[in-house]
């Protein structure tokens, strides 16, 4: 496996990756990111924000197994969020999250003071994997969360 920015070419395979991911648990309802409007090319999203990137672990084959985002937070000054990090069940468990996440906080560290992510609380693997690399919770969310069917928010300090 090995990881590189998102092309054209791996839109498709990550919407999938991600809406699938969300069906598993649930998840696929107004207030996550199964219904955000750029989930179908997020290649261009991310090319087209400043001090914003996403990243995809490849197989072999070239072919998208999994991808994180970071991306600026609102309008808040010096906050990025992490964003869509999923892993297809197969690629699950091989350390990849730890491995996308450390790529996309070396890229906001320079570019911003604080990373922000909202997830849910039953995603326990996820939570813990938060934790783990540095992650505080938070109360609640920041004020401009798009998603509002969210429970758990981090910050992390990048500086």
């Amino acid at each position: 496996m090995r990881i590189r920015e998102i092309e054209e070419k791996d839109n498709r395979t990550m919407e999938q990756i991600i809406k699938r991911s969300l069906e598993s648990f649930n998840l696929n309802i107004p207030g996550t990111a199964y219904f955000d409007p750029q989930l179908s090319n997020l290649a261009q999203y991310y090319k087209e924000q400043s001090q914003a990137k996403y990243w995809v672990a490849v197989n072999e084959h070239d072919t998208a197994v999994g991808g994180v985002g970071i991306a600026p937070y609102g309008q808040e000054a010096g906050i990025c969020e992490l964003q869509k990090l999923y892993i297809t069940p197969e690629a699950q468990g091989m350390g990849l999250s730890k491995e996308l996440m450390t790529v996309a906080l070396t890229f906001a560290k320079e570019h911003y003071a604080h990373c922000y992510l909202e997830t849910l609380r039953k995603l326990q693997t996820a939570n813990l994997l938060y934790s783990k690399l540095g992650f505080k919770p938070l109360e609640r969310p920041l004020a401009g969360s798009e998603h509002n069917a969210m429970d758990t928010w981090y910050i992390k300090e990048l500086q």
